[in-house]
């Protein structure tokens, strides 16, 4: 991967360092004072993110946030099937992957001919300490 740039680094800095996702306007709100003017200089550098890895968009929530490091090694990041457990009470957001699912889909994609080339599950409930 190229290395960022200064907008993607601010905007990648600002998504790993908050405690949940932020929508494209929370980041502009956070990254005035860096010389962030308008939506349009996030929503390029969120497109770069995401293209590379380190970002996922939060379809229902119509937020963002940094890929979490998978399995101790940060400089890994998801480029398979991404999944979500959202809290609808206090707004935690899970990432994680699973295997078994990503394999399913994938075979239903191949016996139906359609070409997947995106796939993000999000699951919509209480975490433990909510429920």
């Amino acid at each position: 991967m190229a290395e960022l740039t200064k907008n993607q680094s601010l905007v990648f800095d600002a998504l790993s360092k908050a405690h949940g996702p932020l929508s494209a306007y929370s980041l502009l709100d956070q990254l005035r004072d860096h010389g962030f003017r308008a939506p349009l200089q996030v929503y390029r550098a969120l497109d770069k993110l995401q293209e590379a890895g380190l970002v996922h968009r939060l379809e229902s929530l119509d937020a963002f946030g940094a890929c979490a490091p998978q399995h101790g090694a940060p400089e890994t990041h998801c480029h398979g099937l991404v999944a979500f457990a959202i809290c609808d009470k206090c707004g935690q957001v899970n990432e994680f992957s699973d295997t078994e699912i990503e394999a399913r889909l994938n075979g239903w994609a191949n016996r139906s001919g359609f070409r997947a080339e995106k796939t993000t599950v999000e699951i919509r409930g209480h975490c433990a300490a909510c429920a």
